[in-house]
């Protein structure tokens, strides 16, 4: 296939829909740390704070409920989209009425809140774009894409917002963050859905159980296990190793501006760049050898942010750690979201991408939970070393789940 038959009006959805997907995310894990690290909050405490994010763990349980139950409006992705996005708009301008000491559970509640809408609207946009692309090449561009936009989608709170926030009080930075959430509801409203006449299961059972068992009697048992490993294993150092990056850069002396401005500036080109080059090398390439290559980059990136503890304060050091992040990291997500994408089915999107995404989240949610409590008893340095070592064995699945000489699956829709 050629690349200007991939690069169309499909790929354009993937990147706003991929914006409203990424930025719940970004501001629960850089806005909020930062609002909660500049108040005074503890790491233990910061670090507890990542339980917030259980719904991305497991949204595959509700996920049924968007199969079977579309809204009365705007269809069966995009009706659900529009009511999760209203949510969120909500839930950012509500963090500015509460203060992050004095009403640190109202806090917590409003993050859960804020995580369980973003999870769900999570579970209808990775559908909707499973449903959208038809062949594994726009598989592999348009979820590289969706993972770029996603990733650059984390510069309003964690760089724009880093700035505002030196400036102007924490609620008028939080409805900021809440007009960017209309870009989401924008894109709802003029986007068609991608499957004009849907089969809808016919009861809720059938949508929790066909889901299931279709993916295992389609995969067989053993390779649908080893998948799963998979899925939790493949970021597991990367999760661990970027879930507390902002308290690590303001503990090393950084201002909240200078995080802001070196992380626009190093992050997003790299990003920008970086992801449309690698989409258009996954084309080439294929999702298997995407994995292996994204896959190393991935873990070399771990070990700067090792080396950025060792030197201290230093702004070029910074800048090349942040942008290493951005292109290998974003990289190795591009290639990791198209291979869960081509192991679903188009008809049982919603629930089996939900089951898969959520199964990658558990690092992020759970270890996350105890990387503050780690990093004080080990220090920085060492905590990155522990996080590049938890990336190898995801690297060693790929030997059974994608081999690196396996031919492209064609016809995959």
């Amino acid at each position: 296939m050629k690349f200007r038959e991939v690069l169309n009006r499909r790929m354009i959805t993937c990147a706003f829909t991929g914006f409203a997907s990424g930025l719940p995310l970004f501001v629960l894990l850089q806005l909020v740390q930062a609002w909660l690290r500049g108040a005074g909050v503890g790491l233990t405490e910061i670090g507890l704070f990542a339980l917030a994010q259980i719904p991305y763990t497991w949204k595959f349980i509700w996920s049924p409920l968007a199969e079977r139950y579309p809204l009365p409006f705007l269809g069966r992705r995009r009706g659900w989209m529009l009511l999760t996005q209203l949510v969120l708009v909500c839930g950012f301008a509500a963090f500015g009425y509460f203060d992050p000491v004095l009403d640190i559970q109202w806090v917590f509640g409003i993050a859960l809140m804020v995580a369980f809408f973003s999870a769900s609207q999570d579970i209808v946009i990775d559908a909707y774009r499973r449903e959208l692309l038809p062949t594994e090449e726009e598989l592999a561009m348009g979820n590289t894409i969706h993972v770029q936009v996603y990733r650059i989608a984390g510069f309003i709170p964690g760089s724009l917002g880093f700035i505002l926030a030196d400036y102007l009080p924490w609620s008028v930075v939080y409805w900021i963050m809440a007009a960017f959430m209309m870009v989401g509801v924008v894109t709802t409203l003029i986007i068609r859905e991608a499957v004009l006449t849907p089969i809808i299961p016919p009861t809720l059972k059938a949508a929790v159980i066909e889901p299931f068992r279709e993916y295992f009697s389609r995969r067989g048992w053993r390779y649908a296990v080893l998948v799963l490993v998979f899925l939790f294993a493949y970021k597991f150092g990367d999760s661990m190793a970027t879930t507390l990056s902002t308290s690590f850069y303001l503990d090393l002396g950084f201002t909240k501006t200078q995080i802001g401005l070196v992380a626009k500036n190093a992050g997003f080109w790299p990003a920008l760049i970086g992801g449309l080059l690698g989409g258009l090398l996954i084309v080439k390439i294929g999702i298997n050898r995407g994995l292996w290559l994204f896959g190393v980059v991935q873990l070399v990136t771990i070990l700067g942010f090792a080396y950025l503890a060792q030197i201290g304060n230093d702004l070029v050091v910074l800048a090349a750690v942040i942008a290493a992040e951005y292109l290998g990291v974003g990289l190795g997500t591009a290639a990791f979201v198209a291979f869960i994408a081509r192991e679903t089915s188009p008809v049982l999107a919603a629930t089996q991408f939900a089951l898969f995404s959520a199964i990658t989240a558990l690092p992020r949610t759970f270890t996350a939970a105890a990387t503050g409590w780690l990093v004080e008893m080990v220090g920085w340095e060492e905590f990155f070393y522990l996080c590049a070592l938890l990336a190898v064995p995801g690297m060693f699945l790929l030997i059974w789940v994608a081999p690196f000489n396996k031919p492209s699956e064609k016809g995959i829709r």
